[in-house]
């Protein structure tokens, strides 16, 4: 998933004329007609609001330096006032972008401010609702919305101390002041966030009591660990020991004084609300909640798709896989009971199971890296315009283990700076047979999540800072596809059984995110259903469960862009016939950007005129 996790070329000029990639060339010959500067100011200036609003991504994709390097110093605004005039400004700028005029406007600029529309009015419907966090804007949570203010996978204590230990960059004596202010910022979140889960409250939303209970468990955790010994505590001194020398003495000061004292009244504040919880987990017992997750799925599938046809669209593609896998079962002598039950078995297998060790770790990790490695060799068979791919696999923090995803990875920033980050859970390694890792690393490493990334920066800031999570996650399972397509699993069919699982797997959050929140099943429901069906760990899935729980509608975006790539790729093959080429329409794909699935239909569309024009008969 993108835990997101993105970044761009720090003036907007540089990137305006970095934005013709070959497949873009017929757009670019020409010169803009007189309604695309205007427009593109618009866009330049809606891009820096949201970069004023949301100071963490500017780090994130290396822009707080020169002009914007005082962003390096805040955080977002946590507040109930801050949410609100976040609400406003975002309805302001709609307007502006609703009036902005069409005529005499370039196609590539057509699709920047389309694509600025659809995520704009996306988080106006998303305000409407006064509660949680409408995330769509915020570039580095951009994949997820949650009714929630705070839970085991959201709020403050999980986001803010791994983004400053992983994205917060220091390089002079102002970067440790910009640090220690951001540390102050943190506590502030906290407090800011205990308001509004008050508030929330107040208006019948809270976490369901097993999601309190986990959230108080890891809030209890991280405040017991010794300050000395927090990560933005000691790793932080050992970043600022060039530049300060009481860098490490003035963090422990703020985290002693600040940050501690704001954590205990968060976990106060959630005992409070444990008193009072149910066990209720989707979003329909909340305020206008079939009209909240109506909303939750069309954000994350860009899709007007209902949870009926979700619901149904899940059963039918999972059946399809498990078809695949029945002979590659029946192969390795797995004849006996429901696909979902062998691979459970096979998943049990000593030989695919490594030590739930510390050395056992450091050997996913190594073998997810030649896996990545070896993917590298083979990217030119797809892709006729390639990108670097700068990225390094890393653990997730273990003080956020047990409450974040599996597998989480977004890009770095476009000088290199700072690579793309893949994180993947090792609280349990069981959670990870070998046959399951190639096609997660292919997923959220190279042709997936950082792969497709490092495109965006070649386009306008607005471009990079605006993300959707079902084209964001279709093109994730659609680089598993393209890995299976180029031969990594000639000769291993425990590997290829490992991807069509990981498909079934994605099918499986389609009925269960519907089920939840429209059908009313509970927790164990969906537990006892989605690992039975699939095959997995019932400790992976009930993580899963509860991320489903906490962010209605964002693990439908993956099978449902997935299934729009694919359509698309099928409807181009039709219309193209011995024209078609994978290179150039996997080009056509990547290269215009993070879109929504309806621009996304759109752009393939003029892929296909155009090549019926210019490509010449195979």
């Amino acid at each position: 998933m993108t835990i997101n996790r993105r970044s761009v070329l720090c003036g907007i000029a540089s990137v305006a004329a970095a934005r013709a990639l070959p497949v873009l060339a017929d757009l670019a010959a020409a010169p803009d007609p007189a309604g695309d500067p205007a427009v593109s100011a618009l866009l330049a200036q809606v891009a820096q609001e949201l970069l004023d609003q949301y100071p963490e991504s500017a780090s994130y994709l290396g822009l707080d330096k020169g002009a914007r390097s005082a962003l390096k110093s805040r955080l977002a605004d946590h507040s109930l006032e801050g949410i609100s005039r976040t609400a406003a400004a975002a309805a302001t700028r709609l307007k502006k972008l609703e009036a902005a005029a069409r005529s005499q406007m370039s196609n590539a600029v057509r699709l920047d401010l389309d694509v600025a529309l659809t995520a704009h009015r996306l988080a106006v419907e998303g305000f409407h609702f006064p509660y949680g966090d409408v995330a769509i804007l915020n570039h580095t949570i951009s994949y997820r919305n949650s009714p929630y203010v705070v839970a085991q996978n959201t709020g403050a204590f999980v986001e803010i101390p791994d983004f400053l230990d992983s994205h917060h960059d220091i390089t002079t004596a102002s970067d440790v002041d910009a640090y220690l202010a951001r540390l102050e910022a943190y506590a502030r979140a906290l407090d800011d966030e205990n308001a509004r889960l008050a508030h929330d409250s107040a208006a019948g939303v809270q976490l369901p009591d097993f999601l309190l209970d986990k959230v108080v468990q890891q809030l209890s955790v991280a405040r017991q660990m010794p300050i000395a010994e927090w990560r933005i505590v000691a790793e932080f001194a050992k970043r600022a020991a060039a530049y300060r020398t009481d860098a490490g003495s003035q963090a422990a000061k703020i985290a002693e004084s600040k940050i501690a004292p704001a954590m205990e009244r968060q976990i106060a504040e959630m005992k409070r609300q444990r008193e009072r919880a149910s066990t209720d987990a989707g979003a329909w017992k909340l305020p206008e909640g079939e009209a909240y997750y109506a909303w939750a799925l069309r954000a994350g599938t860009t899709t007007k798709l209902t949870p009926e046809e979700v619901h149904k669209l899940g059963l039918d593609q999972l059946k399809q896989l498990q078809e695949r896998m029945e002979p590659l079962l029946r192969a390795q002598g797995l004849t006996k009971g429901t696909p979902g039950e062998r691979m459970t078995v096979l998943g049990k297998d000593p030989r695919y199971q490594f030590p739930n060790t510390d050395a056992g770790r450091q050997q996913i990790l190594d073998y997810v890296n030649g896996r990545l490695a070896d993917i590298r060799t083979r990217l030119p068979r797809a892709f006729a315009t390639l990108v670097h791919g700068n990225l390094v696999v890393k653990r997730v923090p273990p003080s956020i283990e047990h409450g974040a995803p599996d597998g989480y990875a977004g890009p770095g920033t476009i000088d290199g700076s700072q690579p793309g980050m893949y994180y993947i859970n090792l609280r349990d390694t069981a959670i990870w047979p070998r046959y399951a890792l190639p096609t997660l690393s292919y997923h959220e490493g190279i042709p997936g999540h950082v792969w497709q990334g490092e495109y965006d920066y070649r386009l306008p800031l607005i471009r990079s800072l605006l993300q959707f999570n079902a084209y964001s996650e279709g093109w994730a399972l659609y680089a598993e596809q393209l890995a299976d397509e180029l031969g990594v699993y000639e000769g291993d069919p425990i590997g290829k059984l490992g991807y069509l699982q990981s498909l079934a797997f994605r099918a499986c959050r389609l009925v269960v995110d519907t089920g939840i929140h429209a059908k009313r099943w509970t927790r164990d429901e969906a537990t006892q259903w989605f690992s039975t069906t699939n095959g997995s760990t019932a400790l992976e899935v009930q993580q899963e469960v509860d991320r489903y729980c906490v962010w209605p509608g964002q693990a439908c975006g993956y099978k449902i862009g997935h299934t729009e790539i694919n359509r698309l790729r099928e409807k181009t093959r039709k219309a193209l016939g011995n024209r078609f080429d994978l290179r150039s329409f996997d080009d056509a794909v990547v290269t215009h950007g993070n879109v929504p699935l309806t621009l996304l239909d759109s752009i393939i569309a003029d892929f296909i005129a155009r090549e019926s024009k210019t490509r010449p008969p195979t």
